[in-house]
């Protein structure tokens, strides 16, 4: 897949093209995302994604925060996986938000992009203001040579509903349900820094996840069966987010205790798929009484390896 970080890096190839945010690239992106680049396999066109960077509701609403389900990064990683042939992401910003929908349409799409044909859902806007609608997007194919498809209402809702879904569902811990929206497992990256080592005096050393996205999503804290992969094998672990209560901790912090595996990770950067809820952060009377509940969540999670009473999408 190609990637471009402006739409004037891309050039000489004839395109179609679907606009859109595609946080998460679950399930309902994927039905559309086929579409694309089966069309473009059948007109001999290059199947592309224009998106924006930030996203354009921090832009427009001055700054709000906004936590999404991808990072830029692991968005590349799940639009390469299916086949994209380029991926656009252009930088949103308050002068791009004022170009006028057919200068948008002639200039962007038609001139710089040389699309054959959109797909895009019935209820995409765009232009100043968002003042265009489906309707304008017809009538300039039909002035300037490019054919129109339309997402029905009902895939459309069922997208935007899987997207909601598995934000609420990450929120409450219910990485399962949000596991089966996304067709894989929920996963993050992050620099591994020292902590302050408490782990290690308790037989439990842990890896100490640091994530500079601030918009990432971190799902509801907790303590979470995960995976990552490591040297290209596979390591099990139980992670824990919250803020250490315990410890009188007062930051939110992600620690992972990786099973049968004792290797220096510090610095070096590494990804948790997240399999299952285990049970709430608690605070507990002692460091002892934490160590002893540190066994059983353990001894849960080497259940779930040892009868597979889970599903993992590889």
């Amino acid at each position: 897949m190609n990637t471009y970080n402006s739409i004037f890096d891309f050039q000489n190839k004839k395109t179609i093209i679907t606009i859109g945010t595609f946080d998460g690239v679950h399930l309902g992106h994927k039905k559309i995302l086929d579409k694309i680049i089966s069309n473009a396999r059948e007109l001999n066109c290059e199947s592309t994604v224009l998106t924006f960077f930030p996203h354009p509701r921090i832009v427009i609403q001055n700054g709000e925060p906004l936590k999404l389900l991808n990072t830029i990064e692991e968005k590349k990683l799940l639009l390469e996986s299916i086949g994209l042939a380029n991926l656009i992401i252009h930088p949103f910003d308050r002068e791009f938000s004022q170009l006028s929908a057919e200068d948008f349409v002639k200039k962007i799409l038609v001139e710089q992009l040389q699309i054959q044909k959109i797909i895009i859902g019935y209820d995409h806007r765009f232009g100043v203001n968002r003042s265009a609608d489906i309707n304008d997007l017809i009538v300039y194919g039909n002035k300037y040579g490019f054919e129109v498809e339309q997402i029905e209402a009902q895939e459309i809702d069922e997208i935007a509903i899987s997207s909601t879904k598995i934000r609420t569902s990450l929120e409450k811990g219910a990485i399962t349900l949000a596991n089966e929206y996304l067709g894989y497992n929920y996963f993050f990256s992050g620099i591994v820094v020292k902590g302050n080592q408490l782990g290690r005096t308790i037989d439990f050393p842990t890896a100490n996840i640091q994530i500079d996205e601030e918009y990432k999503l971190i799902p509801k804290n907790g303590v979470y069966f995960v995976k990552s992969k490591i040297n290209n094998k596979p390591v099990f672990g139980m992670m824990n987010i919250g803020t250490r209560p315990t410890v009188e901790g007062k930051n939110q912090t992600i620690e992972v205790h990786f099973f049968d595996f004792d290797e220096d990770l510090y610095d070096k950067k590494i990804t948790i798929e997240m399999i299952d809820f285990i049970r709430e952060e608690l605070k507990f009377e002692s460091v002892e009484a934490l160590k002893n509940q540190l066994v059983k969540d353990k001894q849960i999670c080497k259940n779930y390896i040892n009868n597979r009473k889970f599903n993992i999408v590889e």
